[in-house]
Formats: C-alpha cells, sequence, structure tokens
C-alpha cells in the first residue's frame, strides 16, 4: 500500500493541509529578510575622510563645509570627494583652481570617516568602518552568514531524519530568535559575524523542515500548489523587507524587526503536526495514526477513521527496515542515488548563484535600492504563478531548463547593454529575477519530489548546502568588475546554462508517487 491511499481517503487537501501551509507561512516569512539583509545592514553610504586635523586655527575653521572639502579631500573622476584619501594639508589655492591637483600629497584617512545619513540612519558599515582597506570585512558579513546556513542545512537535514520534521522545526525557531535578536546588540565585529553565522545556522532548518512537512503530508495533485504557496511566503517577505527597510533605517533595529515573526511562529508550533510519512517509515506506527485520525477529523472524513489501523499503516514501508537509522552515506550508496545527488547538487548551486547573484546586485543600476528591492519581489508573483501553470502542462524539469536558461539570456542581455543605460539594464536585471526565481521555486519542489522518504531531509539538507555555497560565493562574484567591467555578468550566465545542462539529467516527477525507499528510486524508469 502506498501512503497516497491513506491520504485520498482522508483528504489529501483539506483544512488540516491548509493549517499546515499558514504555520509554515509564519516561519518562511523572515527568511527571506535575513537572507537580503546584508542589502540594508551592510550598505555603503557615501563618505569621506574627517578631516578635522586639517583645522589649523585659522583660516581652516571659517571656511563652509563645502569649501573644506575643497582644501581638505581630493576629488575622483567622476567628481565626488574621495573616499579613502585626504590632502596632508589644506590646499587652499584650490578655492580659486580647483583643477589644479597636480601631484598634490595625500594620504590615506587618519582620523576615520564621515557618513551620509540621509538615506541609512546607520549601518554596520558606519558602525565599524568598513570602507577602503577594510571593505573586504564588509562583503565577508554576508558570505560568514551564508557558510552557517550551509553548515545548519547538513546539520538540520540530517537531524530530522534522525530525530523527526517537527522537533527540529522548533530548535531552528527558537535559536534562530536568540541568535538573530543577540546579534542586533554586538559591540564588536567579530561578534556581529560569529552570532550572524549561528543566526543563518540556525534559521535555515525553517526552510527545509518546513517544505518537508507541507509536501509530505499533501496528495500528488496538490504539491505543486503548495511548493507555489510556500515560495510565495518569500516573495511576500521580501516585497515587505523592502518596506521595513524603508522605515526603519537603524541596523540593529532592523535586525529585530525582521527576526520578530519568528515569536509568531513559535507560539504557533504547537499545532504542527508530524509527518506521518516519516512516522510510519522509522516503525511509529501509533503516533503516524493519531495524526492521520486529526487530518481526518479536520478535513471532515470521520467515516475513514476506523480503516486507520496500526496494522493497515504497517504495509507501507516493507522493504527497508524502519528501525535502521539513514545518514548522508546513504545518499550516495547506490547507483541513482549518486546521480541523483551529483545532478540536484549542482542545480541548486548554480541556482543559488544566479538567483542572489543578481539579487545582491540592488545598488549596481544606480537608482533607488528600495525600490529596486521591491520590485525585485514583486517580479516573482507572476513568476511563481506562472510555474503554477506550466509544472503539470510541460513538468518539473522543462520548467527548470527553460527558467534557467532564460535568466541566463537576461544576464547575457546586459552585458551588451551599456553602463549608462541604467533604467534599461534595471529592467532587463528585473526579468531575469523573475526567471531565476521561477527556477528556485521549481527546484525546491521538484527536488523535494525526487528524494524518498527516509532520506529526504538528508537530500534536502545537501541540497540546501550546495544552494548556501553557492550564495556565499555570489558576493565575491560581483567583486571581479575590477578584474573586468562585465564579469560578474559572464560568470553568472555561465552559472545559470551549467544548471540549466545538469536539470536536463533529473528525471521527471510530474503526476508520480513520491518515493518512500531508495529502493523506490533504484527501481524507477529513466
Amino acid at each position: 500500500m502506498k501512503f497516497e491511499n491513506i491520504l485520498a481517503d482522508i483528504n489529501g487537501f483539506g483544512r488540516f493541509q491548509i493549517t499546515i501551509i499558514a504555520i509554515s507561512f509564519l516561519g518562511r516569512f523572515t527568511m527571506p529578510c535575513h537572507f537580503m539583509l546584508n542589502n540594508f545592514i551592510a550598505a555603503v553610504p557615501s563618505h569621506h575622510c574627517d578631516i578635522s586635523s586639517l583645522d589649523d586655527g585659522g583660516i581652516f575653521r571659517n571656511l563652509s563645509q563645502a569649501e573644506k572639502l575643497i582644501v581638505g579631500v581630493p576629488v575622483q573622476e567622476d567628481g565626488t570627494p574621495s573616499s579613502c584619501q585626504m590632502f596632508t594639508e589644506p590646499q587652499y589655492h584650490l578655492l580659486l583652481d580647483s583643477s589644479n591637483v597636480t601631484d598634490l600629497p595625500t594620504v590615506s584617512c587618519q582620523n576615520g570617516w564621515v557618513y551620509d545619513h540621509s538615506t541609512f540612519k546607520s549601518t554596520i558599515t558606519s558602525q565599524w568602518d568598513l570602507v577602503c582597506d577594510r571593505k573586504s570585512k564588509n562583503k565577508a558579513t554576508a558570505t560568514i552568514f551564508f557558510v552557517g546556513v550551509m553548515f545548519g542545512a547538513l546539520t538540520f537535514g540530517g537531524l530530522s531524519d534522525r530525530f523527526g520534521r517537527r522537533i527540529m522545526l522548533l530548535v531552528s525557531y527558537v535559536f534562530g530568535t536568540l541568535f538573530a535578536v543577540a546579534s542586533a546588540f554586538s559591540s564588536s565585529y567579530v561578534m556581529f559575524v560569529v552570532l550572524r553565522f549561528f543566526t543563518g545556522f540556525s534559521i535555515t532548518g525553517i526552510i527545509i523542515v518546513s517544505t518537508a512537512i507541507s509536501v509530505e503530508w499533501v496528495d500528488v495533485e496538490h504539491r505543486k500548489l503548495v511548493g507555489v504557496v510556500d515560495s510565495l511566503s518569500w516573495t511576500f517577505g521580501s516585497a515587505v523587507f523592502a518596506a521595513i527597510g524603508y522605515f526603519v533605517t537603524d541596523w540593529r533595529w532592523l535586525v529585530v524587526s525582521v527576526t520578530s515573526p519568528l515569536i509568531a511562529a513559535i507560539v504557533s508550533w504547537r499545532w504542527m503536526p508530524e509527518s506521518a510519512r516519516w512516522l510510519i517509515a522509522n516503525g511509529k506506527l501509533e503516533q503516524a495514526q493519531m495524526y492521520l485520525k486529526r487530518c481526518a477529523t479536520m478535513n471532515q472524513r470521520e467515516k475513514q477513521i476506523h480503516s486507520l489501523k496500526t496494522e493497515t499503516l504497517s504495509t507501507i514501508v516493507v522493504t527497508e527496515k524502519r528501525d535502521r537509522t539513514y545518514s548522508y552515506i546513504d545518499l550516495i550508496r547506490t547507483p541513482k542515488m549518486r546521480k541523483l545527488v551529483l545532478s540536484t547538487g549542482i542545480v541548486w548551486f548554480c541556482v543559488a548563484t544566479t538567483f542572489y547573484g543578481i539579487s545582491f546586485n540592488i545598488t549596481g543600476f544606480k537608482l533607488n535600492i528600495y525600490l529596486t528591492q521591491f520590485t525585485y519581489a514583486l517580479i516573482e508573483v507572476p513568476a511563481k504563478l506562472a510555474i503554477y501553470y506550466l509544472l503539470d502542462k510541460i513538468g518539473r524539469r522543462c520548467t527548470e531548463v527553460g527558467s534557467l536558461l532564460m535568466a541566463a539570456i537576461c544576464l547575457g542581455i546586459n552585458i551588451l547593454v551599456p553602463k549608462d543605460m541604467s533604467v534599461v539594464r534595471t529592467v532587463v536585471a528585473v526579468i531575469g529575477k523573475g526567471f531565476s526565481s521561477a527556477s528556485f521555486s521549481t527546484i525546491v519542489l521538484y527536488s523535494s519530489e525526487l528524494y524518498p522518504t527516509v532520506v529526504r531531509q538528508n537530500g534536502m539538507g545537501y541540497n540546501s548546502s550546495m544552494a548556501r555555497l553557492g550564495v556565499a560565493v555570489a558576493p565575491f562574484i560581483l567583486l571581479l568588475d575590477d578584474v573586468w567591467r562585465d564579469l560578474p555578468q559572464v560568470v553568472l550566465c555561465s552559472s545559470a546554462v551549467l544548471g540549466a545542462l545538469a536539470a536536463r539529467t533529473l528525471a521527471e516527477t510530474r503526476n508520480r508517487c513520491l518515493a518512500e525507499t531508495i529502493e523506490d528510486v533504484e527501481g524507477q524508469q529513466e
């Protein structure tokens, strides 16, 4: 007997499943906020050297602020004051002829920097002077966070397959909240990045565990709907994040603000059920029976409760021992599982690199960053509504391959569009973001369908860690413009193409029952 047969009897998509989706929505809302948090808290406001040391007690102190900048800070090619250099002494002759700057002695900023607070009240950049020769530390904050996410994905994936989905979801909620709030009160840069690492480590369990619970409780016909709705929670969080960032311009309060929804998620956790599939696969038949009866009652199928006997449930998984513990090693023990792991790992890495490479570049088009962030989120809505139709029309594989190729085309177009056409470049980037978002939503659902129940969380943990590895390198890919202006776009475009080629090797899962055991995967026809 298949688990889908039982779901069909008790309604595989009723009030019970809708409750699961609603509870998951609360926790998942905060995920995109934390993932994109560096766009705002690590933003680099306009800045120049603090030139108060040039005050000689005479003419300098009587100058206006604009005149002090002229005599104290050299001008860059674009006409703005240098961010990292200052004159060794006031150059008063520049007040008469500002073009005569040949061979004037300059030094690096000696007394810190002065920042423009018109957009941000404070950022970690201005808090700890992460500019000029320390700007790499600014980029490192995002990378360290996503390294934490990567290790968290591996950890929570394995632990939720061993100890259950529900308890690990609570662990992720609680520790994610504690570490995130603690990071907002960091007194040093080192303290901040350490706490951000553990924040990323903790909250990654939210997405991989909640996705598994949702998918494992719904029938085949509604899996794509659950996948799209789950991904729309990400879109909603991204759009609201732009508004929160606009009104909360102090980085400490911004961290607290985007973390606060987790409190509601912790409270609502008591109504989140354990995965009946996991319980059955691990021999916990009485608990599975309890949740299945609750599902039948909520879905108004009380007449079917008498058929939910433990003897019936025991026939669902009979080809593998229930009392054995599965690990990441089981992902590569057999030929088809090895092929699956290799292909999905490459796809997740490439999808994440492409998606976040575009998402992190909100200042690269010289337009309002809040509007760009909101537009990037808004474009995901039609993209995800489109895949809801396409997932059944053309299948998971073709949707994933097509989305990645279209994202690659948009990235390629922006290589050819001149830099001064910022509006055109932004429009193309937004469209590319839509396609990359569609590819991300598809691969989350697709992967959860490809892996069998007994190692599904191990598989999703591995895939999520590969994605976070891709996210971790994305900020540094954007730094490649120092080597060649269009090199970041070339790398991201190549990544999307590679992901499409890898996705082409995956099996189609449209209208197929979820695999329960590794033997199910090995026995599938190509």
